[in-house]
């Protein structure tokens, strides 16, 4: 005999009907992972690059490398079925620099670049910009890690991870919170697809932080335990030129500890009244916030080396766009970045392939399409570079 519907209880109902959405959202999501992995390794593919792009990455000629692999100073180069010759992988590029003398690691003294990609307002690009931007320092030789500090972890879905499914709650920065020293946050960082970046994952649990983090406050009536984000960076920084945080889009606790563990601050902000005023309202939370850290723990307030505004999601044909931008860039002055993160089609179809830009192997969209968002990506992630480099004493200038 059939149930009478109406004798369910609404919230089984409830939990029914979201259980069925969830199993249906899983099986998408491992259909989309599936189409990003190499199936032979189950891991994503970084991207590889011609002799010319090559060369221009490593700093040498490529009369240089051809040179090198000649004299057996680099391997000898293979070639594919239709001749051509067989493109290099990063890990193949580091070695390069090595041979060279190219690599750009920071010397011992300069001060690690440990930014947070930050603002409380969600769909600015914030994820968008901190992994082109992890990625740019991977490509051109650093040594990144990437902390993503979100519980929504989007950021750790685009390095191949299902992060509810293949991630227990040890795997992120909530099991270190929890035995920092049973753990160590060493055991944490994952090595990824891109050579030279590693991961510390991201997944719900992690939201949990916020409530667990304020509940310790109240307990203990000391702050301690908002330096646990960098503390663990702290103990690892020196195997890393850049470390890279992507929080919460909320001024919460979590939020609290990376503006704490940061010395630079990266804020997108798109081109509308809106979110100009969010991030007003934003810059004036986390002044405050920092200001009531260093009244209430007796602590120096953190030293940002340089605090940098990108205009993001920007539509450059609508002339509200380009005011909004014009008039940020006259309040905010020199904090202002001249380069801008563009909408464009190509970012939205790598992220519905698990990828960022900088990952496809040829345009999706159009050659032009692709072009400009190369560009433009290209351009943001060069100045937040060269405001790196200028920290760095041993670069006299930060030069590129």
């Amino acid at each position: 005999m059939a149930t009478d519907p109406t004798n369910v209880p609404a919230d089984d109902l409830l939990e029914g009907g979201l259980d069925v959405l969830h199993r249906k959202a899983l099986t998408i999501l491992k259909r989309i992972r599936d189409s990003a992995v190499d199936p032979e390794t189950g891991q994503k593919r970084a991207p590889t690059f011609p002799i010319s792009k090559a060369a221009s990455l490593v700093g040498r000629t490529a009369s240089a490398i051809r040179e090198a692999e000649r004299d057996g100073r680099l391997p000898e180069r293979g070639r594919t079925a239709s001749g051509h010759r067989v493109q290099y992988t990063l890990e193949e590029l580091d070695h390069m620099r090595e041979v060279f003398g190219t690599r750009p690691w920071r010397s011992p003294e300069d001060p690690p670049a440990i930014l947070s990609v930050c603002n409380f307002k969600g769909g600015v690009g914030k994820s968008t910009i901190a992994l082109h931007l992890a990625q740019h320092f991977a490509i051109n030789g650093y040594r990144v890690l990437f902390i993503d500090c979100d519980s929504q972890a989007s950021s750790t879905m685009m390095f191949g991870y299902r992060p509810d499914v293949d991630l227990e709650e040890d795997d992120t920065l909530y099991g270190h919170f929890h035995n920092p020293e049973l753990l160590g946050v060493r055991k944490i960082i994952r090595k990824t697809h891109f050579h030279g970046l590693d991961l510390i994952p991201a997944n719900l649990r992690l939201y949990n932080l916020e409530y667990e983090i304020a509940g310790y406050l109240a307990r203990n009536q000391n702050l301690n335990i908002i330096d646990l984000i960098a503390e663990a960076i702290d103990s690892v920084v020196e195997d890393y030129d850049v470390v890279i945080m992507d929080p919460p889009p909320a001024l919460g606790m979590v939020s609290m500890a990376v503006l704490q563990a940061a010395n630079a601050m990266v804020i997108p902000v798109p081109p509308s009244l809106v979110d100009f005023a969010s991030t007003v309202s934003f810059i004036d939370m986390a002044k405050t916030t920092m200001k009531q850290l260093e009244q209430l723990a007796g602590r120096g307030r953190p030293a940002y080396n340089f605090i940098r505004l990108v205009g993001s999601r920007v539509d450059d044909s609508k002339s509200m766009h380009r005011e909004i931008l014009s008039m940020m860039r006259s309040v905010f002055g020199g904090s202002m970045s001249s380069s801008v993160m563009v909408t464009s089609a190509e970012i939205d179809n790598a992220s519905s392939r698990m990828k960022t830009v900088f990952e496809l192997e040829k345009p999706v969209t159009s050659h032009e399409v692709y072009n400009r968002c190369m560009r433009h990506l290209n351009e943001v992630c060069r100045d937040i570079e060269e405001d790196v480099l200028r920290t760095w004493p041993s670069r006299a200038g930060g030069q590129l």
